[in-house]
């Protein structure tokens, strides 16, 4: 095993663009790990705690890290010279975009000065700079969405107080998700066009109900992000309400839509007082708490799925046609006696906690590297114990490595590690479709699931797979070719994550029962 590594001086690429890059790298032949980073002292450290780089490599955060390890010398040099060809033809198109016209702006300032109308910015960049970046956006009078993370929530008030002094919107940092006048921005959907606004602090929240309400005929006018840590005590709210006011001012916008953890009492009051002077319909999904009572025309939804039917409701838009294939699970009576529990499998952070309350509901404790109760978080995240599900595309698990929306490599890896231990019956995962996300995600989950099946199969072992794919007829992927796939593999598909998590429960509550008997003690 040997490592290698280039460092291609001032040299920016997005963090997005560097995932895809990472991820073609890393699956090329004898390529053990790979990664393509902006070099700053953050992802230096990461890539030598992985064993990547030599602690102390000496490079400026404005150059570009591509590091190697691979079983063989041949391997090494022909993954970096991929990686330069990528990097070189990547440069080639910037410098012939930039000779066919003016010169090609190099920071928000030169932008501005070439085309004065904008009033939007997109920051992605290391989290170190985005703070500055969207700093200088707002004082030229730009709206902000920051894609950023890593950004520390000191400068996230200061910025979005500076927004409102400026009465410009920000959304972020960490926001992964937007749709504006029906443009996607960054993991957004490809939906239809209509009359429901949302605002959330979710992303995936986010994705789903918009997904859900546009596979069910409705449209969407805008989805803003907020970022997660804007219902914080620390934060208050300041761009949500922002933009319940934005959405409740829209002529386009008829039905608001709010979703978002469960805030503290004190947003909480401050988000629904916002809420209740729009005049508009407004549907309010606090994951996780207690329901509220509707006020005029606030509704309030326990579940992302059941936010989507209650705005399909109001729009009178009838029953619809679930992408989904109720399929059933293998004969339980087939089932090792230790083989009990759920390990769920997240490429979504909101879905993982969506889930974790479910379960929970039905079945009990359930240990998480993002838990709800901090009693139940595992020590060490790549440890199993009981119920576990686990959010892959948290900081945790993308420090140097792509997002598994976009790469399935550290699923996959889980997957085989749950698949070896003989306890898990059942394995429940999300998909999630989109602009930016994998080509083909199903596929590359199928063979994980074939892989895992050996695995378990070498033990004489069987194992159950329950999914749900978030997405729409539209997106690039096609929602319901990726179900095929996955039906094709005799996986259980639901239409949206609670459908999924309450099947997982039941079926964990049905091999209880071939065990010991119904619980009122009936066999």
């Amino acid at each position: 095993m040997l490592k290698k590594f280039i460092v291609k001086k001032n040299h920016y690429s997005d963090s997005v663009a560097l995932m895809k890059l990472s991820a073609e790298i890393e699956s090329a032949p004898g390529i053990l790990q790979a990664t393509a980073i902006m070099s700053t002292p953050a992802n230096i450290e990461i890539a030598a705690a992985a064993g990547l780089v030599d602690e102390g490599l000496q490079a400026r955060p404005t150059d570009l890290l591509v590091a190697v390890c691979a079983d063989n010398e041949k391997a090494a040099e022909e993954a970096l010279e991929l990686a330069q060809g990528r990097l070189n033809n990547s440069a080639s198109r910037g410098v012939a975009a930039s000779q066919s016209r003016k010169m090609r702006p190099k920071s928000i300032q030169m932008g501005f000065a070439e085309q004065p109308d904008l009033n939007f910015a997109l920051i992605s960049c290391p989290g170190e700079f985005a703070a500055a970046e969207a700093e200088k956006a707002l004082n030229f009078g730009l709206h902000t969405m920051i894609f950023s993370d890593n950004v520390s929530i000191a400068d996230e008030l200061r910025l979005k107080q500076l927004a409102l002094e400026k009465d410009l919107f920000m959304m972020g940092p960490d926001c992964g998700t937007a749709i504006i006048s029906g443009v996607p921005l960054g993991f957004a959907n490809a939906v239809n066009k209509g009359n429901v606004g949302v605002v959330a602090a979710s992303g995936t929240g986010l994705q789903q109900v918009t997904s859900l309400i546009s596979q069910g005929g409705g449209g969407i006018s805008h989805a803003l992000g907020t970022g997660g840590r804007d219902l914080s005590t620390d934060i208050g709210g300041i761009s949500m309400c922002q933009g319940i006011e934005a959405l409740a001012a829209d002529k386009n916008t008829e039905i608001i839509v709010i979703i978002s953890k469960p805030p503290s009492e004190e947003v909480a009051e401050k988000v629904v007082a916002t809420a209740e002077k729009t005049g508009k319909p407004t549907f309010i999904c606090f994951l996780g708490a207690e329901k509220g009572t509707g006020k005029g025309e606030l509704v309030y939804a326990a579940s992302l799925a059941e936010t989507a039917e209650k705005v399909l409701g109001k729009l009178a838009l009838g029953a619809r046609t679930p992408a989904s294939n109720n399929g059933s699970p293998p004969d339980l009576k087939d089932f090792r006696d230790e083989q009990e529990f759920i390990r769920g499998v997240y490429s979504g952070g909101t879905f993982c906690y969506e889930a974790q309350i479910i379960l929970r509901d039905a079945l009990g404790p359930v240990w998480s590297s993002t838990p709800l109760d901090k009693s139940y978080k595992l020590a060490d995240s790549m440890m199993i114990r009981e119920h576990t599900v686990i959010d892959l595309g948290d900081d945790e698990f993308t420090h140097g490595r792509p997002h598994p929306m976009i790469d399935h490599r550290s699923r996959h890896e889980r997957i085989l590690q749950e698949a070896e231990d003989p306890t898990t019956a059942l394995i429940l995962f999300d998909i999630v479709l989109g602009y930016g996300a994998n080509p083909d995600p199903a596929a590359d989950m199928c063979a994980s699931i074939k892989e895992a099946r050996e695995v378990a199969g070498r033990d004489n072992r069987q194992l159950i797979f329950v999914g749900f794919v978030c997405g729409t007829d539209h997106d690039p992927q096609n929602l319901r070719e990726q179900i095929q796939i996955l039906e094709q593999m005799d996986v259980i598909i639901e239409e949206h994550n609670a459908a999924a998590s309450y099947r997982a429960a039941s079926i964990a509550k049905s091999l209880k029962e071939v065990r010991f008997g119904k619980p009122d003690g009936r066999d």
